[in-house]
């Protein structure tokens, strides 16, 4: 009966260890404040593993967030700063694409997968938050956007304050939030450095249970399957969207 329970205990132990809790809730630590996601596993599986991969194997750690648009979006995940302002951005190398599952809708504080123009199923590791109601352009373009979590509590404040910062529209850095920076700054040539930058400096689970959101109602995605679910859509701030890692990507090279 002993070894049985050994057996036991250890075979139970071994398959728990494989099979990781499903985290629900990840804290995201910036250099501008920290904010948590709570991320809707039941409905979106296939995202949150997806996303949850990339957060346990620490490919979040240090990255940008590269991208913002007033009114629109704020984006990261894909990149870290090179340290050389010639080709300041390094990818980080993503997995495979995810299955697009385009349930709920990309309104305000809600968290999503970026992905490539005219590719529904092409997102990988980048991702953004709506800052606005953006249930309009991104729910039906390019077969709609995967809306996986949503930023809970005070967290829309960091953004917003993100949000705030002033963003070149040309040069290296054009379209990325800059601290400490101003467009005079620019004008003058002075160098961005890295203290510059908006950092998620970590992303870890924080709650491992799977139903934290049960008690959420997200809006869903009625949108998805109309005629003009394109890839490229109409909207000039959507097409960005799509085409960001592309931009970021030939950046790099030149």
């Amino acid at each position: 009966m002993l070894k049985k329970s050994i057996f036991a205990a250890t075979f139970t132990a071994a398959l728990a260890f494989s099979h990781p809790a499903v985290a629900t809730i990840v804290l995201v630590e910036t250099n501008m404040g920290d904010f948590e996601i709570n991320l809707f596993d039941q409905t979106t599986p296939k995202t949150v593993a997806n996303f949850l991969t990339y957060v346990r194997d620490g490919s979040y750690n240090n990255v940008l967030l590269h991208r913002s648009v007033k009114d629109f979006v704020i984006q990261g995940g894909g990149f870290r700063y090179s340290g050389n302002n010639t080709n300041p951005f390094t990818a980080v190398t993503p997995r495979g694409p995810v299955d697009n599952e385009p349930k709920l809708s990309n309104v305000r504080g809600t968290v999503a997968m970026a992905k490539v123009a005219n590719s529904p199923n092409s997102a990988t590791i980048q991702w953004f938050v709506n800052l606005e109601n953006n249930a309009s352009n991104l729910d039906k373009q390019n077969s709609g956007f995967t809306v996986f979590g949503t930023v809970q509590g005070t967290g829309m404040s960091i953004l917003d304050s993100i949000e705030d910062l002033y963003v070149p529209a040309t040069g290296k850095f054009a379209g990325v939030p800059l601290r400490s920076y101003s467009a005079t700054d620019l004008a003058n040539n002075v160098a961005v450095t890295a203290s510059n930058l908006v950092t998620i400096e970590r992303i870890s689970i924080i709650n491992d249970s799977p139903t934290t959101a049960a008690n959420l109602n997200p809006v869903p995605n009625t949108l998805a399957g109309s005629s003009d679910s394109s890839g490229s859509g109409s909207s000039a701030p959507t097409l960005l969207l799509a085409l960001a890692a592309l931009a970021f990507w030939r950046r790099r090279k030149v």
